[in-house]
């Protein structure tokens, strides 16, 4: 699905039109529409099929340098648009033009297709691995392929767009014995394939590791970060490295630039090309780049839209974008990727005499401050390399900056979880609290 094969592609061209000859002196157009089709199974069933079609449109202009911005969804009247557009302009104080130069270009589609005969029968697929090991527990299950086409219009010529597929998963298994209700779920985000057998497996991986309960490591003990729950750590530093946030002066590393900030074994960086995840322009039609923020525990960059980068003195890095269809773009990350160590997961808890592997949290991660108590959903205690079962009414506290400066080791078992491609690593730093079964 994309622009061209619907109704109003030449809506862009009208609203910009429209805009300048309504007295505008310069103006864009954002346009996104999105087709899914999730499939979701519930109680280790397929419970229903759905079908979701978005198409949203944005207008932004500038009259007399005040800006206005006018969003309608589904079929759009032009000229009532670009009326409301320039209506909003008048209320808002004069700001600096920020249009990105460019000519036409349509960049390759993104993704593969897969149709939902295929995602109902890997959904039945993963399902049944589980059961067939636990035939007790109850299973839950979301299956989605999903099409979005972007494209971005302005006055300066600029006219780009492309089409990006995402195929998505979750797998959730629910074990209930007496009193005692275990979740644990896991997913996949890809461009090409799902593999519902690795998926299954980890699954039943976690469950052959949580059929003990047993007591908590108690103290300042090393934790293990899975690379699902690793993503909680990198939350964090993606905040502290938003070009905004330093201008605001909350970002810890605001004045750190060239400083070592995080262990020396550590690099962060974001790619255009890489991953489900990748992006070749931003909101604001800025060619998206490959960057390195961090390098070698190094913060090399900040990363900004037109606006901050402007106020930074550093010029944008591709990173504007719109929180929603009618939001003014700004700084965020398409994708974050960690550097790699070595070994799995497994090789990673040979490394624990004695200490917690976190693999899924409750409740929200640490703020820009980097302090954080979270309750652990699923956790393991490991024992002299082995895990010796699943610990619960478990608590780890600390700052994640202190935690990242006191690393042990990195995986390579790099994985997607969110837009953030991480291994699982152990740190130590962190305070482990908990209810000691006697």
């Amino acid at each position: 699905m994309g622009f061209n094969d619907l109704p109003q592609e030449t809506l862009a061209e009208q609203l910009l039109d429209l805009a300048l000859h309504s007295g505008a002196e310069a103006a864009e157009v954002y346009q996104s529409r999105s087709l899914s089709r999730p499939v979701f199974f519930e109680a280790n069933r397929l419970k229903q099929l759905e079908i979701a079609q978005a198409e949203g449109t944005a207008l932004r202009l500038w009259q007399n340098g005040r800006p206005g911005l006018a969003v309608a969804y589904g079929s759009v009247e032009a000229q009532a648009l670009v009326d409301r557009a320039i209506a909003i302009a008048k209320l808002n104080p004069p700001e600096t033009v920020e249009l990105t130069d460019g000519t036409k270009g349509n960049y390759p589609d993104l993704g593969e297709v897969v149709q939902v005969e295929d995602l109902v029968s890997m959904g039945k697929e993963a399902i049944a691995i589980v059961r067939d090991a636990y035939p007790e527990v109850l299973c839950s299950s979301t299956w989605e392929c999903e099409s979005e086409t972007t494209r971005f219009v302005n006055s300066k010529g600029l006219d780009c767009r492309y089409t990006d597929t995402t195929l998505s998963c979750y797998l959730g298994a629910e074990w209930v014995r007496g009193d005692d209700i275990l979740s644990v779920s896991d997913g996949q985000t890809q461009r090409d394939r799902l593999d519902p057998v690795a998926l299954a497996l980890q699954i039943v991986q976690r469950l052959s590791w949580s059929k003990e309960n047993v007591s908590p490591p108690i103290g300042r003990v090393p934790v293990l970060f899975t690379a699902k729950a690793a993503e909680m750590l990198w939350g964090t530093v993606a905040a502290a490295l938003n070009g905004k946030r330093v201008i605001e002066g909350a970002s810890p590393w605001s004045d750190r630039l060239t400083e070592q900030v995080i262990s020396e074994a550590i690099t962060i960086s974001q790619n255009p090309q890489s991953g489900p995840f990748s992006c070749p322009f931003d909101d604001e039609g800025t060619s998206t780049r490959e960057l390195i923020f961090i390098k070698d525990g190094i913060l090399q960059l900040f990363y900004t839209d037109r606006t901050t980068g402007r106020q930074l003195g550093s010029g944008t890095t591709g990173n504007g974008f719109r929180p929603g269809l009618g939001s003014y773009p700004t700084p965020e990350l398409f994708n974050l990727l960690v550097g790699q160590g070595k070994g799995t997961l497994l090789d990673l808890m040979q490394k624990l005499d004695d200490g917690l592997v976190v693999d899924q949290m409750l409740g929200g991660g640490a703020g820009i401050s980097g302090d954080f108590s979270v309750n652990v959903e699923l956790g393991y205690r490991v024992q002299n390399g082995q895990v010796v079962g699943r610990v619960k009414d478990t608590m780890v506290a600390g700052n994640v900056y202190t935690a990242l400066k006191q690393l042990v080791a990195l995986g390579g078992d790099a994985d997607w979880n969110d837009s953030i491609y991480t291994p699982s690593l152990i740190v130590e730093g962190l305070s482990v609290t908990g209810k000691v079964i006697s």
